[in-house]
């Protein structure tokens, strides 16, 4: 299921410096490499190093929440919500840490699902093809909604992790729901 993010492959550069035009629209991305990316929360001036947990689709997920949620998007990129911590957690590399417990939650990476809870959300995807991308986008305000109420701060992102998957496996074992979008949490990409 995962595909590296590699610096040599044109389509992967391309879809970086999209998520730049879409997270900070009124700045100009100098470089590919540059200090600027440590304002959306990578950790160096190179975002490819941090692309080794959740591989080129973690880009993918950052860029269909961009576009497809701009408001709780920006909301989370500018911690514009809550009484925020003093340490935060860095957005970008806390968006690949989420498609990487996806998918180790989820078991997409063995043949058959090994859980309940990946065989459930394989009806999901059977009925809505973007139904990963949007429990992406569930599981990324649910994890801030869960810091904020936990009062987090950074020492504390594995605790809040935990706590999210806790829930989105809660959420997705529910009998009454067919689709993504009738999970509880996925009215917190809807209120503002």
């Amino acid at each position: 299921m995962e595909v590296a993010y590699d610096t040599s492959i044109p389509q992967h550069q391309e879809a970086l410096k999209g998520l730049w035009k879409l997270a900070f629209p009124e700045e100009e991305l100098h470089a590919i490499v540059s200090e600027q990316w440590k304002e959306m929360g990578w950790q160096g001036k190179d975002p490819s190093t941090d692309f080794r947990g959740g591989g080129f689709i973690s880009l993918e997920n950052l860029l269909y929440f961009a576009k497809r949620f701009p408001k709780s998007f920006q909301e989370l990129l500018r911690k514009q919500v809550g009484d925020r911590s003093v340490w935060e957690y860095p957005f970008a590399v806390a968006g690949i840490n989420i498609t990487f417990m996806l998918i180790q939650m989820l078991g997409l990476e063995a043949v058959k699902p090994p859980s309940i809870v990946g065989e459930t959300f394989l009806r999901f995807l059977s009925v809505n093809e973007s139904a990963f991308d949007i429990l992406y986008c569930i599981a990324f305000k649910l994890m801030d909604h869960q810091w904020l109420s936990m009062r987090a701060s950074y020492m504390e992102f594995n605790t809040v992790m935990k706590s999210t998957r806790r829930q989105l496996e809660r959420e997705i074992m529910v009998e009454d729901i067919t689709y993504i979008e009738d999970m509880p949490s996925y009215s917190l990409l809807l209120s503002q």
